[in-house]
């Protein structure tokens, strides 16, 4: 049955620490049903996923989330008369907030969406991750709250070096000693705002799991994957799928505690004393696109949610399918930079909009 909605997507940065929207794209373009258009909301002109025409039909520029609900609002009512959206998945920690914020509003505009709620994304914040753990009955590493860079020089009290500092969104440094603890939380404040999280370095394979849950408790599907590859900053650059019942049971009982509504990222770590839960990450990674890959097409069965269809539960995919990131030099005509920061829109499939 043919699939036809217009679907915007976010987080276009694909760099070398890309963001989830040109996978969330390769999977829907993967669908065999899916024959609708694409349209990409960027925050910046340079972002690569603009420049991937067979990805996009359409790119519009969006206010960052700082810039508050209403300047969004604006935007997306000026996109909505050009262009008018059936679906949005938005794919950033920090512009989650704003556009669940909005949900309601583009319910009445005809923009289907599946978030998590406020209270949800409170819930599964670092800040809140022990809390979390024990809710859900998951071990996580120990962890500390802080707020002034004075709190680290006692900090061996609670957590032990070596240890990770993380920001309250994204980014983490691993620190060895008080001064680099100190510096990574000048770092993550800088960038990111308080609290910055302090976290106990856990050893052993990374595992992370993405995973879909219908809001009521339940689990859509789940792909769990073990990073074979990691770049200088920690993000995995190759990884395999597999199967494992304990992961499973333990992606479940996260579900279950938080009802959690839309996509996710569990990211674990498997010690001799086993699993350990460091974060859960509340959208699609930028490794998405091996759902597709390993035949259970996550951000697919997300649009179809969005789009108000039902979505049986997903349970079979292939183990040992591989994801192995690229990077390569796109050619695009200087005109469709011009077209990006002049007028903030780009459309190739018809002609260009003023």
């Amino acid at each position: 049955m043919s699939f036809s909605p217009t679907i915007a997507v976010t987080a276009l940065n694909a760099t070398d620490n890309p963001g989830p929207g040109v996978g969330v794209i390769r999977a829907l373009r993967a669908d065999p049903e899916f024959d609708g258009r694409i349209v990409g909301l960027a925050y910046d002109g340079l972002e690569p996923g603009i420049y991937t025409k067979d990805l996009v039909d359409d790119v519009y520029l969006i206010p960052y989330p700082s810039q508050g609900k209403d300047a969004l609002q604006a935007r997306l009512e000026q996109i909505q008369a050009k262009t008018p959206l059936d679906v949005l998945i938005p794919n950033l920690d920090a512009e989650l907030p704003v556009f669940a914020d909005l949900e309601g509003w583009m319910r009445e505009q005809g923009i289907g969406t599946f978030l998590p709620s406020r209270e949800q994304l409170d819930l599964r914040s670092k800040a809140n991750l022990v809390e979390l753990g024990a809710r859900a009955k998951i071990a996580t590493p120990a962890t500390r709250i802080v707020s002034s860079p004075d709190e680290l020089y006692q900090i061996e009290d609670h957590v032990e070096f070596p240890l990770w500092v993380k920001g309250v969104y994204y980014g983490a440094r691993r620190a060895t000693n008080v001064h680099e603890a100190i510096a990574g939380f000048h770092e993550m404040a800088s960038k990111w705002g308080l609290p910055v999280i302090v976290q106990a370095e856990v050893k052993g394979d990374e595992i992370d799991v993405v995973a879909l849950g219908d809001g009521e408790g339940g689990l859509v599907g789940a792909v769990p994957m073990r990073k074979t590859y990691l770049t200088d900053k920690g993000k995995g650059w190759a990884g395999v799928a597999i199967r494992d019942q304990e992961l499973f049971d333990l992606t479940e009982r996260f579900f279950a505690a938080t009802r959690w509504r839309g996509p996710c990222e569990v990211e674990m770590v498997r010690s001799p004393q086993g699993l350990s839960l460091l974060e859960i990450n509340p959208r699609f990674p930028a490794w998405c696109y091996l759902s597709a890959g390993a035949g259970m097409n996550l951000p697919a069965a997300l649009a179809r949610l969005a789009a108000g269809m039902h979505v049986a539960p997903m349970r079979d995919y292939e183990a040992g399918m591989m994801f192995v990131r690229i990077a390569l030099d796109q050619i695009a005509p200087m005109s469709e930079f011009e077209a990006i920061a002049t007028h903030g829109e780009l459309h190739r499939s018809r002609e260009q909009a003023p």
